[in-house]
């Protein structure tokens, strides 16, 4: 049985507050001249009762790349059809989770000198019991996604210092490239 969704009124409040704190952090084209080997990363997000979600779909990550997070948000009676071979499933996990989660662990790793974090989160899915494993660098642009919308501390440790998020999330995406740079 599905809630009734929030007045538009609501919902558009939660979007452009998102929008307003995702406007403070947006870089634009700043990097863009750092490699010839550039992707994207849409972060859809969704209103949907009350809260703000992240669209996902099971798919391959790309490595030795420049990625780049693009938050857009979709309708909230956006219906996903997507091609099955190219998507296997498509589905919803509150932007909360990502900061205060039910199933979370973390693996710590040293490369060249620099600290990393890699979040593991377990999400299962209230509508169809399924659960999902949301891990890697889609992972890490979820919290951070999360941490600059919801302005809240993460239960968990990170490498962002909330502090000035702005420049540690630079300096940590750009080690990120330059570790898988490296590795050629």
């Amino acid at each position: 049985m599905s809630r009734p969704c929030p007045p538009e009124p609501v919902r558009n409040s939660l979007i452009d507050d998102a929008k307003a704190r995702l406007q403070k952090y947006d870089v634009g084209t700043k990097y863009s001249h750092l490699s010839s080997n550039k992707y994207s990363i849409l972060l859809p997000l969704l209103a949907k009762e009350g809260k703000l979600h992240l669209l996902f779909t099971l798919r391959s990550e790309k490595k030795d790349t420049l990625i780049t997070p693009v938050v857009g948000f979709v309708d909230h009676d956006f219906q996903a059809q997507p091609n099955p071979d190219e998507v296997k499933k498509v589905f919803l996990v509150p932007l909360e989770y990502f900061l205060h989660p039910q199933n979370y662990h973390q693996n710590h790793l040293t490369q060249s000198g620099h600290h990393i974090i890699i979040h593991c989160f377990e999400y299962t899915n209230p509508e169809d019991g399924v659960t999902y494993h949301i891990k890697g660098i889609t992972a890490k642009f979820a919290v951070f996604v999360a941490l600059i919308i919801l302005e809240r501390k993460p239960t968990f440790e990170v490498e962002f210092n909330l502090n000035d998020l702005m420049s540690s999330s630079e300096e940590i995406f750009l080690k990120l490239r330059k570790q898988a740079a490296s590795k050629l």
